[in-house]
Formats: structure tokens, C-alpha cells, sequence
């Protein structure tokens, strides 16, 4: 068996390494292929990989390409975890939107809009290769950010795909830690859009917990835990994504960006710190900086969830995936992030309650947005592309939407060629969203 990661270079790769390796009874893999278009970069991960699949045991081999070709052919299930233009790209996405008195964030917002832009083409030309090369019936599990966008954008075009994000599980093993159980005993009713979702409940072994969890022993670090003041939790009733808080906490977001505030200056500085320590020689096992660029539990999540899906065990887990009825109120092409039986036939949402009015508008609304700026990054189209800005709710407005757009695509030419005629050829400096 053969699984394929596409941004293999990420300084996320050692972590999914050892989810894999964790696994290895389970899995069977023998070739383990790392791709990335940066050499130098692939070269420093997939040694340590290499090391950490020494030091557990590994049976299967590990491989490293820049041939996307090569990558993909024959594989079982192919793992997308890219960034298109790198952590510059990032920060322009992060900063340009600031000088429109606007939010600056990475997957959601005019920064969130400019990395579809930039992102959609690319998976779908990978997409393309796997669908001509893997094996008949391959996944494709999508890392990549904006994950409910890349996710509808693979479906759409008829790609075998399932997104992964890691809010879920990370809230879950969260949550498991306040109320002192084992993660494995807590199900989330979690429910909503990626990086825009609600935990409406909190079972454990089928007991509902989210009553003691918005008690008074446990809110204080609930609130802490989730980003928000309690008083907003126990208003919803519900434990938002932290995602959401560029929706709800707007304003102090904007304010503190204006002071400098920049995640993907730290998370540059982390990576770089990260590389050094991965080209030591004597690591073999992932470094405890790791945890603060992001992405916690991603190797549970990700390998647990091509455990199932090549193996068919109708584990539980958190996806993206088309909402066919899942939810009321939203199309049955919307891709929707809920908990999910998945098996070797894919993911089989479980029953969740209709979202409540003041949850459910914001997600209609993001739909929207979603559903047209797939159409902009595959047309090219500024028409589509004002019409998305105009439906997310962080943007709307018609005069600073104009201009920002206007510069975002400047900013962006060599990662657009579909907006801009003569523009550099698109390209992919690869590292998890």
C-alpha cells in the first residue's frame, strides 16, 4: 500500500510521520512518499522522517520526489498539505487587508479569499494527476487552507476527497482533559462550516456534559480554552470554533493587528527555527516547538482518518464533506464540517440538530461566499471575485472591496495567472495550512 503527502517539505511532515508509524499494524503501508517542489527543503524533513521511522520500527519505506508524478502514481490515498506562495504570501494576506480597516487573517476574511484564489488551481491540477496515476478509488485527504473551500472545489470537479481540519479533535482532547476522561469517550455534536463551526454538545460515554461544562468549576477555563469571554459562551449556549472569533471579537482583532499583531511573522520565525533543529542529525523524534506552529493532534487526525478510510474500521471522525440534507437550510452541495462514521465507502455524517437562527444565517451567508469565490479562482473572473467579497461578512463593502481587490491580485500575480494576462507562472511553496 502507498500513500502519497503532497508538501511533504511542511514542518508538519514529522508529526504525521509518527501518526503513520503508530499505525503501522494497522495500515500495512510499504512506501511512504514525501513530494515537495522545494528540494533542499524536502531533503531536511524527510530526513528526520526517516530517523523517526527508524527509531519506531517502521517495516515500509520512505521516499522522497519532486516528481509530482511519481509521487502519486499507484497510491492508495494521497495527502494535501500546501501553501501557495509560502508564509509571504501569508503575510501579505495578514497585512494588506489592515490599510481597508479590514481584518487580516489567513482562511478567513480578504486574506482568507486571496489564498482560495491562489490555492484552488493548484489542488485541482494535483487532483488531476491523481486521478490519472493513483490507484482507481484513491482519497484525497485535504490539509490544505481554506480547507471547506479546497474541499468543494475537489468535489465539485469529481475528485474521490474528504477535508480534515484539526478544531475538532484539538477541542475534544481539550474538553476530555477538563472533565478528566479519556478522549476517546468524548463526541462532539459539532456542526457548522470549517473554521466556522459550533460544539453544541459534549457527550461521554453518551452522557450529555456540556451542562457541567458551562458550570462554574469548569467555564473559567473553558473560556480561556476556547478565546472568548464565558458571558458569550453561555449566550449561545454553544462552544464556538476560535475561528469565529474574527466574527464575534472583530474589533479587538483588528486593534491588536494594528499593533503589530501578525501570526505569520511567528509562525516564520518558528519554521525557521524548526528547519535548523530538524537538519540535526541525532533528532529522531518530533522537537516540542512543533506544537507552537499550530496544527495540534493533525497526525491523530489525519492518520486515524486514512486508517479508516483504507481499512474500513466506521471509526468516528470530523470531516468536510457535502452536506446532502445533513443540514437544514443549506444546499445539498455545500460542504459541511460534521462528525462522520467514515469506512473504505467514505464518510457517512451522523445525525445532527438544525443549526439555531443566529448560527445558521452566518453560515448561509459564508456558503455563499464559498460557492463564489470557487467559481472566481477557476474563471479568473474580478466580477465573481467582487461578488465573494461582497457576500462575506468581514468584507461587504462595495468602495474598500474595489480597491483591495485591486491591489490583493497586484500583490498576488505571479500566483494568479487566470486574473492577470501575462502574469508569472503559478507556483507552490509548500507548507501546511
Amino acid at each position: 500500500m502507498k500513500i502519497a503527502v503532497i508538501g511533504g517539505g511542511s514542518t508538519y511532515t514529522p508529526e504525521l510521520i509518527e501518526g503513520f508509524a503508530r499505525r503501522a499494524d494497522l495500515l500495512r503501508v510499504d512506501d511512504l512518499v514525501l513530494h515537495d517542489i522545494d528540494a533542499d527543503r524536502l531533503a531536511v524533513v524527510g530526513g528526520l522522517a526517516r530517523r523517526i521511522l527508524a527509531r519506531t520500527g517502521f517495516p515500509g519505506r520512505l521516499s522522497t520526489t519532486t516528481d509530482l508524478a511519481a509521487a502519486v502514481d499507484g497510491a492508495a490515498a494521497v495527502l494535501v498539505q500546501l501553501r501557495v506562495g509560502g508564509q509571504a504570501a501569508r503575510l501579505r494576506d495578514e497585512t494588506i487587508p489592515g490599510r481597508y480597516g479590514m481584518l487580516g487573517q489567513e482562511t478567513t476574511g480578504p486574506g482568507g479569499f486571496t489564498k482560495a484564489l491562489r490555492t484552488v488551481p493548484v489542488v485541482l491540477d494535483i487532483a488531476d494527476q491523481v486521478r490519472e496515476r493513483a490507484e482507481p478509488g484513491a482519497w484525497i485527504v485535504d490539509f490544505t487552507n481554506p480547507v471547506g473551500i479546497v474541499t468543494r472545489a475537489l468535489l465539485d470537479a469529481g475528485h474521490r476527497a474528504l477535508g480534515l481540519c484539526n478544531v475538532a479533535i484539538g477541542f475534544q482532547r481539550r474538553i476530555a482533559a477538563i472533565l478528566g476522561v479519556p478522549p476517546e469517550s468524548v463526541l462532539l455534536d459539532h456542526a457548522g462550516l470549517n473554521h466556522l463551526s459550533w460544539i453544541r454538545g459534549v457527550t461521554v460515554d453518551g452522557v450529555e456534559r456540556l451542562p457541567d461544562l458551562f458550570g462554574a468549576e469548569h467555564l473559567p477555563r473553558l473560556a480561556r480554552e476556547a478565546h472568548f469571554p464565558p458571558e458569550l459562551l453561555v449566550t449561545l449556549g454553544a462552544i464556538p470554533s476560535y475561528y469565529l472569533r474574527y466574527f464575534y471579537c472583530t474589533d479587538e482583532e483588528i486593534a491588536a493587528q494594528r499593533g503589530g499583531v501578525h501570526r505569520a511573522r511567528q509562525v516564520a520565525e518558528i519554521e525557521a527555527e524548526l528547519l535548523r533543529m530538524y537538519a540535526d542529525e541525532s533528532l529522531d523524534t518530533k522537537p516540542a516547538l512543533l506544537e507552537r506552529r499550530g496544527g495540534a493532534y493533525y497526525s491523530e487526525a489525519a492518520a486515524a482518518l486514512v486508517t479508516s478510510l483504507l481499512t474500513g474500521d466506521g471509526a468516528t471522525h470530523y470531516v468536510d464533506v457535502r452536506n446532502d440534507g445533513t443540514l437544514p437550510g443549506l444546499p445539498a452541495e455545500a460542504v459541511v464540517e460534521v462528525p462522520a462514521r467514515v469506512d473504505a465507502t467514505g464518510a457517512h455524517p451522523l445525525p445532527v440538530r438544525p443549526l439555531e437562527p443566529e448560527l445558521l444565517g452566518l453560515v448561509q451567508a459564508v456558503t455563499g461566499y464559498e460557492e463564489l469565490t470557487i467559481a472566481a479562482a477557476r474563471a479568473g473572473s474580478r466580477t465573481l471575485a467582487l461578488r465573494a467579497m461582497l457576500a462575506h461578512p468581514l468584507i461587504r463593502q462595495w468602495g474598500p472591496a474595489t480597491a483591495l481587490l485591486d491591489e490583493l491580485i497586484e500583490a498576488n500575480r505571479d500566483f494568479l495567472p487566470n486574473f492577470a494576462v501575462g502574469a508569472g507562472a503559478r507556483a507552490a511553496v509548500t507548507d501546511a495550512g
